[in-house]
């Protein structure tokens, strides 16, 4: 009984850990794009600042694993094929989409919007994968999370979507739930830190080219970096929020199923909304519809996560003794 609360008490632990630093991220990309000079119309831009940014943060992986291991990670040539369909998804795809839709809506509508990657994640591994049942109470948890994401653009002049702000979060949502069932197969035979490592240098590579050559070739002016200490530091803090915080998630699900850990991704609005409004000076974006919009996605994760049959047993087990 102690090893499984344990076991509980450090996944809750890992999770929180995780959903913390990708909740920075919301406020830290836009700190990031002041910085380095980088405006919303800046696609290119944006796509070469992410490829730079997840090449570091492969690199970081790579580097302290190998430290720790002492000796150099490399992936086996049948694995590169892996690496690179894990990182059309879970880089490219997702961050590409993330990185400019967060240029074109706020930190606070991002965060939220953003939270559809738990749900994602719950129907890919249970429709597509067939990794788990989708029972109704995982519908009913998808139903009030997808709710809460409606209720976030409702304004008063009636219902509101920014195809380009939140309507690319929301894809890149739909990314990071393909990716997640992909770790979950692909870490059962492979190294689970090689391959984000390596899927994180690939998709950096590949970004920061595209990035550059649309940069080169739209004629898009060059960033005016504001304060040079300031915007590596961003960079690199960036970096190791990709670098440690996948790394440690790719782990937990690696030892988990995809529902009970990609749940806790709950946590990720709710910090996302409280870091934007304290750092991006965005605490007037903030209104009953993003409480009652964070009530219901919270709702709908307990729909999920609620076990009633569990519950029960418990009771009866507490009569008895």
């Amino acid at each position: 009984m102690m090893n499984t609360h344990r076991k509980n008490a450090l996944i809750f632990l890992g999770a929180f850990v995780c959903c913390f630093l990708w909740g920075s991220a919301f406020p830290g990309i836009k700190i990031g794009y002041s910085l380095w000079g980088i405006s919303g119309d800046d696609t290119w831009q944006i796509i070469r600042f992410a490829g730079i940014r997840f090449f570091l943060a492969g690199a970081l992986v790579i580097a302290f694993a190998s430290l720790m291991r002492r000796r150099l990670l490399l992936p086996e040539k049948n694995e590169l094929g892996k690496i690179a369909f894990l990182s059309l998804f879970q880089t490219v795809g997702q961050y590409i989409l993330f990185y400019l839709g967060l240029a074109h809506t706020t930190g606070v509508n991002s965060a939220v919007v953003d939270s559809l990657t738990s749900f994602f994640a719950i129907i890919v591994a249970s429709l597509f994968m067939k990794m788990e049942r989708l029972t109704p109470r995982k519908i009913a948890g998808c139903v009030l999370g997808f709710a809460g994401v409606l209720l976030i653009n409702l304004s008063a002049e009636g219902f509101s979507f920014r195809p380009l702000g939140d309507g690319m979060v929301a894809l890149s949502a739909l990314c990071y739930g393909i990716s997640s069932s992909l770790i979950k197969k692909y870490s059962a035979n492979h190294d689970t830190v090689l391959f984000s490592g390596y899927q994180f240098m690939i998709g950096g590579v590949a970004m920061t080219i595209v990035g550059q050559a649309g940069t080169a070739l739209s004629g898009e002016p060059s960033a005016a970096v504001t304060a040079p200490l300031g915007a590596a530091g961003i960079l690199l803090y960036l970096a190791l929020v990709s670098s440690v915080a996948y790394t440690l998630w790719g782990i937990l699900l690696k030892t988990s199923d995809v529902s009970k850990i990609s749940i806790f991704g709950f946590m990720n609005p709710v910090i996302g909304v409280i870091l934007s409004a304290l750092l991006l000076g965005e605490a007037g974006e903030l209104g009953l519809k993003h409480a009652g919009a964070l009530l219901l996605i919270c709702a709908g994760i307990v729909a999920v996560n609620l076990s009633p049959k569990k519950v029960f047993h418990k009771k009866i087990a507490k009569i008895t003794l």
